[in-house]
This record gives C-alpha cells, structure tokens and sequence, in this order.
C-alpha cells in the first residue's frame, strides 16, 4: 500500500503536526487499520478508503494509536492535500472528505501548481459545561489566578470535544505540570482526551494566540497542533466575545513547547444558523513509500 507522510500546519517541513496518509484502503479490516496506526503511532494516522468520490466526497478513517476518530482536523487537511496532489493531480477549488460525522469541505488556494492555504468548515458547534477553575488549576499544575479570569472555562464540541482554558500569560502555558490522575479524571467526565489551553501572550509578534494541547501520558501526551481543537477554541472566542466582537480572523501558533512551531489560521463568525468556523493551515509534503502487506 502506498502511504505518505505530511507536515500539517507547517510554515516548513519538520514544524507541524505529522501525519501518515494511506491510499486505497478499501480491502482492509478496522482492526487492520488499527495495527497500522498503532504501528505508525502518529498521533492520528487516516485512511483513504476509495479513490472515487462516494456521494460527493471521499470516504476517510481516522485513526489514533488507540482507537478510532469520528472527526480530526490536521488528519482532514493533511488528507485532503494528498487527494488533490497524488488523486486528482490537478488544481481544484475544493475536496469533500466524509466522515462519521458529516461532510467536511476543504477549499484551497495555490502557489504556482501546489497548494498554498487550505481551508477546512467544521461543524457547528456545541457548547457544554463550564467547570470551577480551581479544579483545572489543580489539574494543570498552576495558580488558579494564572486562569484568566474574565472568562470560562467550557467543553466545547464541532464533532470531538475539547476543554478550552483560558491562561494568563505565556509563563502559566510553559509552567504546566499535569497531575496524570486528575487529568483522566476529567477526561472519562467529558469524553474527551485533549486540554485545550490557550493565551493572547504569543512568542510571535505576528501570532494573535498562543495554544496548547495536553493529553495524558500513556496516549500521545502532546500534539504541536490541533485543527479541531482550534476550531472549538474559534467557536469559544466567538461566543464569549474574547476580542469584543461577534467574529475572529485570527493566526495561532502552537507546539513551540516541543518545538514545532505550528500555525493555524481560524475564522469565525456569528451567523443565524450559529457559528461559522473555518480552520486553516499549509500542509508540507515529507516522504512517500510502500508499507508492506
């Protein structure tokens, strides 16, 4: 089987989130995607399951090491980046992934004959509970004053939820220590395996946030960038109106504590219908090769 390895949400190659994309996946079983992911141990690796489009869009699985995702964000355009560069071979405006989630569309722009910015439009979100700060203080290792206080913190969900937490400053993100069994804890709680921290102190003055993803130690316990999660915090920054208004077109960076210095691109909205998001990001070709069968 052919398979590629991609940088997502990479301004260079060797920055981002990896990830390996396997073409043509129909004729294996889930337990053997499972191996394969276990084996690759990217954080997400995805599967290709037919190269012709199926009702619009292109059948897709993702997997972690561990188990399967209904949805994923660097996996959807590190996926869709392969679909246009080595499916189709030609300059699209778009690609469709199905999910179990639903449809999920991806735009691109182009650099020459290569892609550029890719844009995905997640699912509305959900909003769920909001949770007492000491307990998330604790749980991250930190002063409940280094929580910013003018704001919640809150489960929010496009199709995977995520804790989003809202930190002081940049010395609170690198000052993180988890305490592992807290942390689970609150993971069984909330169905979820990712704390999304985040701070309008950035490294870069050109980044309007800086993000961090944490999960436990025995999963992948960091990813130097998240899609989905960037969405939920897109949705959270609408809701609460965290720049003064009901819409953000911002750049986050993230992973510079593991140093790969990731950026995503989100945009929000408020619209009739709820909130509009759009997460984006450059994707870098690494390798390609044959996995054996």
């Amino acid at each position: 089987m052919r398979f590629y390895l991609v940088d997502v949400f990479a301004e260079s190659k060797l920055a981002g989130n990896q990830l390996a994309v396997f073409r043509d996946c129909a004729r294996l079983t889930t337990s053997e995607m499972q191996a394969i992911a276990s084996e690759m141990h990217f954080s997400e690796t995805t599967f290709i399951i037919s190269e012709e489009p199926h009702e619009g869009g292109y059948d897709v699985r993702i997997f972690t090491p561990n188990y399967e995702l209904p949805f994923a964000g660097h996996p959807t355009l590190g996926t869709a980046h392969v679909i246009q560069s080595q499916i189709i071979k030609r300059p699209v405006k778009s690609v469709v992934l199905n999910y179990k989630v639903g449809q999920i569309p991806v735009t691109f722009s182009y650099q020459g004959g290569s892609p550029d910015v890719m844009w995905m439009r997640q699912k509305l979100p959900t909003f769920g509970k909001t949770f007492n700060k000491s307990r998330i203080a604790k749980i991250l290792g930190l002063r409940t004053t280094s929580l910013d206080s003018k704001f919640p913190v809150q489960l929010v969900s496009t199709g995977v939820p995520f804790v989003i937490v809202p930190l002081s400053g940049l010395k609170a993100i690198r000052e993180i220590k988890i305490d592992q069994g807290a942390l689970k804890k609150l993971f069984e709680e909330t169905k979820t395996t990712l704390i999304f921290v985040f701070t309008r102190e950035t490294y870069s003055k050109r980044n309007q946030l800086n993000a961090r993803g944490i999960g436990t130690s025995d999963t992948i316990p960091e990813d130097p960038a998240t899609g989905s999660a960037n969405g939920c915090l897109a949705a959270y920054l609408v809701k609460h109106r965290y720049f003064g208004k009901p819409e953000v077109e911002i750049r986050v960076e993230q992973g510079y504590e593991i140093n790969r210095r990731s950026l995503l691109l989100i945009r929000a909205r408020e619209t009739a219908k709820g909130i509009e998001i759009n997460v984006g990001g450059r994707v870098q070709p690494v390798a390609s090769g044959e996995f054996p069968e």
